[in-house]
């Protein structure tokens, strides 16, 4: 799967059913080895969505659970802050 084909996607999460951000919005962490994803770095946003917080909500590979047509859903105990 290309980056393209999935970076308009919502990323959900399944556990609490919050949405966490678009993965076109996030930074991505990539083994350059590979060429695989190891992790979305998102920012979180206040006041919304117009200012950045300083804190990032990091996402494992590993907490993909779904890959959707508009979504991709995670699982909020894999999820590192």
């Amino acid at each position: 799967m290309r980056y393209k084909e999935i970076s308009d996607k919502e990323i959900v999460d399944i556990t609490s059913g919050t949405r966490l951000g678009l993965l076109g919005q996030a930074d991505l962490e990539i083994n350059l080895q590979t060429g695989k994803i190891n992790s979305f770095i998102l920012p979180n946003y206040k006041w919304f969505g117009l200012v950045k917080e300083n804190m990032e909500s990091k996402i494992p590979w590993s907490a993909v659970q779904k890959i959707g047509k508009h979504m991709i859903m995670i699982k909020q105990d894999r999820l590192m802050r």
